[in-house]
This record gives C-alpha cells, structure tokens and sequence, in this order.
C-alpha cells in the first residue's frame, strides 16, 4: 500500500528545532540525562493476544480517554495483522482509527490489560471506527490518505463519545514549511452506542503552507467548558493555542473562546495568542483528580518525550520535565498521558508510539508500551 509514515522519527526524529517556552532545549547536547520514566509494558504487537484476539498487531498512539460508563477507550491509529506497515505478507488488513477497552488501572501490577475492543463481541477482527479514504475519497469526496486520531472525550450527561481526528493530505509534503506531513483539516466524529462513529462535516482546514495551529488537538473538559489545545501538523515549530468551548457546543465552531493576550493581559473570547512555542509532536494534556492539569509532547529537539504541569488550562505552564529520552525508545513519538495518573510518586501513566527502520527504510518495529513515570 505503500504508506509512508509522519516519519523523521527517532533519533532523527525528534531532530528539528523544538524548544519551547522555557523548554530544558539543548541539555542533550552530548549525553543522555537521566531517566524519569520507565518501559512497564509493551502493549500491541504481532505477538500479543492483542493480535491472536483482535488482529491489532503493528499500531501506533494508543490514546487513553474514559469513556461514558467510567472506562478507558485507547485510540490506535494506522493499524495492521503484521509486525509493521509494510507487511509481509501483504495484504496487511490496514485499519486507523481503532480502539481497545479496559477497566484495568495502569497501576496495577501488570499494567493495562485490555478486555475488549469496539465494534466486536468478544473476540474478532477490530474493524476501524469510522471511514476512512485509504489513499483513496474520505469524506464529501476529499481525496484522504488516511484518518489519525487526535483525542477522544465523553460525556456521561448524553452517553455520547467524540473523537477529534485529522485528514492527512500527505506524509511528506514539500512546501514552505519543509518536508513534512500534513493534514488537510482536523475534523470531529461521534458516536452515541460507544462503537460506530460518524464522521460530521465539520472542518477545521490546514493552510495551504501547513501553518494551520488548529490541526493536532487533544481535549479536556472542566465542568462546563472542554478545553482544546492545538498545534501545527507534521511536527513542525510554531505555537500551540488553547480554546474552550462549552461541552454541549462542541459542534458550533462559533462558540469557541480564544484565550489571548491584548498586550495588557490575559483573556477569553480572543484571537488565540500562542501559550507556548516550539516543535511540537502530538500533544496529551489531562486534568488530574487533584485539579493538577499535566501536558505531554515529544520535543523535537532533543527526542525526548516530556511533561508540564499547571495549576489551570489557563495558568503559568513549569519548564519541560523529561521523561522519556530516544535512548531509551529509539525513534519514539505520541506520548499520551492516562486519565488515571495521578501526582503520586510512579503513578503518571503514558502511552508511547516508537517505529524503527533500518537506514533503508524497513521496520524493527512498530508499537505501543506504556511508560511509568512521576509528574
């Protein structure tokens, strides 16, 4: 099928100019710093019960949201029935977005334990959650190479789960903002039976040169407003912004607030002023149970997977905490941060992509683990 991948991952990967505000930059100049977060467990993989149950065996992201009954959805982007994306065998039954299930903590001894996945009884094969165009027509005919998860958020009042996604137009688009991929807009889905998702015609559409910060979304509620923070897709320097918008509005693009800065304060109901800036690769911000918000993202400076905490979505962000460095996981990417985490010592919870390749591109691996670390 011939995918090409949001590549330039890994040591290289995470190359490019990232530093954001306040970010720990350079201080990978010559050796690696010392861990924070540990591997626990790998998640996916061909030889996993994940595969024998669910035929989900090379898959990336993982993205953990709870979802209206109390448990934890993970989202999975491009996923196949072998090792890696480019097989063998081929066919490789490629699927993106998927979900598994668990009601398992990430705390427990064993780590996450998935139960289930959506759109099956019991075992079976995991069939993508929504359409998607496979190098083909996405939706209102658009040409679409494939359908990425962002987020996903449910609300307990309607029994109704969203998933914010992005068209990707290209893995390596060769324009003013240099090669990398692009999206061709971040759009929303839904579903109210917790399996089938409907994809709306809502768009939030990339530039052309790429530069759209409203692409990679993850997504927070906190009583009545969900809270969005984006940025660019393709991993590339700019800002990232925060809006908010009523949980029951999500549809209505004109109920979005901007949070911005007037050049005397800080306020809502703005023009978005950047939070922070930097080379951002998927960002995961959740609320913990102690009102602790924590954001995660790959800085694609130094390859290191890495924390901030904030007393609000609108509060002063810490400088960068690392957490996982690309010499523990070569070219790693995502990192998303469990619902369940907590401020306890061992008790942050991320979900972590890493795809390997040889110098002439074949895969050595392509999955999920989860990572144990302390805010």
């Amino acid at each position: 099928m011939g995918i090409r991948r949001r590549s330039v991952l890994g040591h290289a990967a995470a190359i490019g100019a990232a530093s954001a505000v306040g970010s720990v930059g350079a201080i990978l100049a010559s050796a690696a710093p010392a861990q924070a977060a540990v591997w626990k467990k790998r998640l996916t993989g061909a030889d996993l019960d994940t595969n024998s149950r669910w035929r989900v065996a090379g898959t990336d992201l993982g993205i953990p949201y709870v979802l209206e009954n109390g448990s934890i959805g993970y989202l999975f982007g491009d996923t196949f029935d072998t090792p890696w994306p480019e097989g063998p065998p081929l066919p490789n039954d490629w699927r993106s977005p998927v979900m598994l299930r668990s009601a398992v903590h990430p705390g427990a001894p064993g780590g996450i334990v998935f139960d289930s996945a959506a759109r099956v009884a019991g075992n079976g094969r995991a069939p993508e959650l929504m359409h998607n165009g496979h190098h083909g027509i996405g939706i209102d005919g658009l040409p679409e190479v494939t359908v990425i998860p962002n987020d996903g958020i449910s609300f307990p009042e309607t029994g109704r789960q969203l998933i914010s996604y992005l068209s990707i137009e290209n893995w390596n688009s060769a324009g003013p903002a240099g090669p990398h991929w692009k999206s061709r807009y971040a759009g929303l889905a839904y579903s109210d039976n917790g399996n089938d998702f409907i994809r709306t015609p809502l768009k939030w559409w990339n530039s052309p040169d790429n530069k759209d910060p409203f692409q990679m979304w993850t997504m927070q509620r906190d009583g009545e407003y969900v809270y969005v923070f984006s940025v660019r897709s393709g991993r590339q320097d700019g800002p990232m912004m925060l809006r908010r918008v009523r949980w029951d509005r999500l549809f209505y693009p004109e109920s979005y607030e901007g949070w911005g800065w007037n050049g005397t304060n800080w306020g809502w109901g703005r023009p978005c002023t950047a939070i922070l800036t930097g080379r951002f690769g998927e960002p995961s911000v959740r609320r913990l149970a102690d009102g602790t918000w924590v954001m995660s993202y790959l800085n694609c400076q130094n390859g290191c997977l890495v924390t901030r905490t904030a007393a609000g979505p609108d509060r002063a962000w810490s400088t960068e905490k690392i957490q996982v460095t690309s010499w523990q996981e070569p070219a790693l990417y995502g990192g998303f941060i469990h619902p369940w985490s907590s401020r306890n010592a061992n008790d942050l919870h991320l979900m972590v992509s890493k795809w390997t390749r040889t110098p002439d591109g074949r895969s050595t691996a392509y999955h999920v683990s989860q990572f144990t670390g302390t805010v």
